[in-house]
Protein backbone atom coordinates (compact mmCIF):
# COMPACT_ATOMS: atom_id res chain seq x y z
CA UNK A 1 0.00 0.00 0.00
CA UNK A 2 2.75 2.62 1.08
CA UNK A 3 4.14 1.75 -2.59
CA UNK A 4 1.10 2.87 -4.04
CA UNK A 5 0.56 5.64 -1.94
CA UNK A 6 4.43 7.11 -2.66
CA UNK A 7 3.35 6.97 -6.28
CA UNK A 8 0.28 8.25 -6.31
CA UNK A 9 1.12 11.69 -7.20
CA UNK A 10 3.48 11.12 -9.99
CA UNK A 11 0.37 8.40 -11.62
CA UNK A 12 -1.89 11.63 -10.74
CA UNK A 13 -0.24 14.37 -12.38
CA UNK A 14 0.68 11.77 -15.78
CA UNK A 15 -3.14 11.45 -16.02
CA UNK A 16 -4.03 15.20 -15.10
CA UNK A 17 -4.48 16.55 -18.78
CA UNK A 18 -6.63 13.42 -19.37
CA UNK A 19 -8.61 13.90 -16.51
CA UNK A 20 -8.79 17.42 -16.53
CA UNK A 21 -10.35 17.35 -20.60
CA UNK A 22 -12.86 14.28 -18.97
CA UNK A 23 -14.25 16.26 -16.50
CA UNK A 24 -14.79 19.45 -18.66
CA UNK A 25 -16.99 17.35 -21.20
CA UNK A 26 -18.58 15.63 -17.88
CA UNK A 27 -19.73 18.73 -16.67
CA UNK A 28 -21.02 19.76 -20.45
CA UNK A 29 -22.51 16.83 -20.82
CA UNK A 30 -23.48 14.50 -17.66
CA UNK A 31 -25.07 11.17 -17.94
CA UNK A 32 -28.25 10.98 -16.47
CA UNK A 33 -27.49 7.90 -14.39
CA UNK A 34 -24.25 9.66 -13.26
CA UNK A 35 -25.12 9.72 -9.40
CA UNK A 36 -25.91 6.08 -9.44
CA UNK A 37 -22.74 5.38 -11.67
CA UNK A 38 -20.39 7.23 -9.01
CA UNK A 39 -22.51 5.42 -5.97
CA UNK A 40 -21.71 2.01 -7.43
CA UNK A 41 -18.04 2.69 -8.33
CA UNK A 42 -17.42 4.14 -5.15
CA UNK A 43 -19.01 1.70 -3.39
CA UNK A 44 -17.38 -1.08 -5.35
CA UNK A 45 -14.24 0.46 -4.36
CA UNK A 46 -14.12 1.18 -1.05
CA UNK A 47 -15.07 -3.18 -0.43
CA UNK A 48 -11.61 -3.71 -1.66
CA UNK A 49 -9.39 -0.36 -0.07
CA UNK A 50 -9.09 -0.47 3.73
CA UNK A 51 -8.58 3.19 4.85
CA UNK A 52 -7.00 2.04 7.62
CA UNK A 53 -3.94 0.97 5.28
CA UNK A 54 -3.33 4.18 4.11
CA UNK A 55 -4.84 7.17 5.88
CA UNK A 56 -3.03 9.26 3.31
CA UNK A 57 -5.81 12.15 3.34
CA UNK A 58 -5.10 12.32 6.81
CA UNK A 59 -1.52 12.81 6.95
CA UNK A 60 -1.33 15.28 4.28
CA UNK A 61 -4.13 17.53 4.31
CA UNK A 62 -6.84 18.74 6.56
CA UNK A 63 -10.38 19.03 6.06
CA UNK A 64 -12.64 22.54 6.16
CA UNK A 65 -14.54 22.46 9.90
CA UNK A 66 -17.96 23.90 9.76
CA UNK A 67 -19.52 25.56 12.62
CA UNK A 68 -21.29 22.77 13.24
CA UNK A 69 -18.21 20.26 13.22
CA UNK A 70 -16.73 22.89 15.93
CA UNK A 71 -19.81 22.50 17.99
CA UNK A 72 -19.43 18.64 17.66
CA UNK A 73 -15.91 18.61 18.27
CA UNK A 74 -15.93 21.19 21.53
CA UNK A 75 -18.52 19.07 22.77
CA UNK A 76 -16.95 15.82 22.41
CA UNK A 77 -13.54 17.12 24.11
CA UNK A 78 -16.06 19.32 27.02
CA UNK A 79 -14.65 22.66 25.86
CA UNK A 80 -15.94 25.70 25.14
CA UNK A 81 -15.72 26.28 20.77
CA UNK A 82 -13.34 28.92 21.17
CA UNK A 83 -11.25 27.01 22.92
CA UNK A 84 -11.13 24.34 20.42
CA UNK A 85 -10.67 26.99 17.80
CA UNK A 86 -7.73 28.28 19.77
CA UNK A 87 -5.78 24.77 20.31
CA UNK A 88 -6.28 22.93 16.86
CA UNK A 89 -7.67 25.26 14.16
CA UNK A 90 -6.42 28.69 12.04
CA UNK A 91 -8.17 30.83 9.27
CA UNK A 92 -6.68 30.02 5.96
CA UNK A 93 -6.64 31.74 3.17
CA UNK A 94 -9.95 31.25 1.90
CA UNK A 95 -11.30 32.46 5.88
CA UNK A 96 -11.93 28.79 6.28
CA UNK A 97 -11.27 27.11 9.63
CA UNK A 98 -8.70 24.29 9.13
CA UNK A 99 -5.99 22.39 11.67
CA UNK A 100 -3.13 24.35 12.21
CA UNK A 101 -1.10 21.65 10.63
CA UNK A 102 -1.25 18.17 9.33
CA UNK A 103 -0.77 15.07 9.69
CA UNK A 104 -4.32 15.55 11.47
CA UNK A 105 -4.19 16.01 15.43
CA UNK A 106 -6.60 13.17 15.08
CA UNK A 107 -4.62 10.10 13.52
CA UNK A 108 -3.03 8.01 16.02
CA UNK A 109 -0.45 5.82 14.78
CA UNK A 110 -2.14 3.20 13.70
CA UNK A 111 -4.19 5.28 11.55
CA UNK A 112 -7.15 5.49 13.68
CA UNK A 113 -8.88 8.85 14.17
CA UNK A 114 -9.08 9.29 17.59
CA UNK A 115 -12.66 11.58 16.84
CA UNK A 116 -14.06 9.52 14.03
CA UNK A 117 -17.82 8.87 15.76
CA UNK A 118 -17.69 13.17 15.49
CA UNK A 119 -15.39 13.84 12.51
CA UNK A 120 -15.75 16.74 10.40
CA UNK A 121 -17.95 16.49 7.29
CA UNK A 122 -15.71 16.89 5.11
CA UNK A 123 -13.76 13.37 6.58
CA UNK A 124 -17.12 11.72 6.42
CA UNK A 125 -18.01 12.59 2.75
CA UNK A 126 -13.72 12.03 1.77
CA UNK A 127 -13.01 11.27 -1.19
CA UNK A 128 -16.59 13.05 -1.86
CA UNK A 129 -17.00 10.24 -5.04
CA UNK A 130 -20.43 8.76 -4.20
CA UNK A 131 -21.60 12.66 -4.16
CA UNK A 132 -24.85 13.93 -5.92
CA UNK A 133 -24.24 16.19 -9.13
CA UNK A 134 -20.30 14.66 -9.21
CA UNK A 135 -19.91 16.77 -12.07
CA UNK A 136 -19.18 20.32 -9.83
CA UNK A 137 -16.98 18.83 -7.90
CA UNK A 138 -14.59 17.38 -10.61
CA UNK A 139 -11.53 20.16 -9.73
CA UNK A 140 -11.75 18.70 -5.70
CA UNK A 141 -11.62 15.36 -7.30
CA UNK A 142 -8.74 16.49 -9.52
CA UNK A 143 -6.84 17.16 -6.43
CA UNK A 144 -8.41 14.00 -4.55
CA UNK A 145 -6.97 11.78 -7.21
CA UNK A 146 -3.18 12.32 -6.09
CA UNK A 147 -4.30 12.03 -2.30
CA UNK A 148 -6.68 9.23 -2.42
CA UNK A 149 -5.50 5.62 -4.27
CA UNK A 150 -9.39 4.76 -3.87
CA UNK A 151 -10.20 7.96 -5.52
CA UNK A 152 -7.66 7.62 -8.41
CA UNK A 153 -9.18 3.71 -9.11
CA UNK A 154 -12.81 5.60 -9.36
CA UNK A 155 -11.93 8.20 -11.31
CA UNK A 156 -9.70 5.65 -13.96
CA UNK A 157 -12.94 3.16 -14.14
CA UNK A 158 -15.28 6.03 -14.40
CA UNK A 159 -13.20 6.76 -17.65
CA UNK A 160 -13.55 3.15 -18.64
CA UNK A 161 -17.77 3.28 -17.96
CA UNK A 162 -18.88 7.06 -18.93
CA UNK A 163 -17.90 7.49 -22.68
CA UNK A 164 -18.22 11.29 -23.63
Amino acid sequence: MQNQINNLPKLAKDKHKENKTFFAKLRKKPPKQLDYIMQELHAKEFERTDCLQCANCCKTTGPLFTDKDIQRLAKFFKMKEQQFIDQYLRVDEDNDYVLQSVPCTFLDTKNYCMVYEVRPKACREFPHTDRKKFQQISNLTLKNVAICPAAYNIVEEMKKQIKL
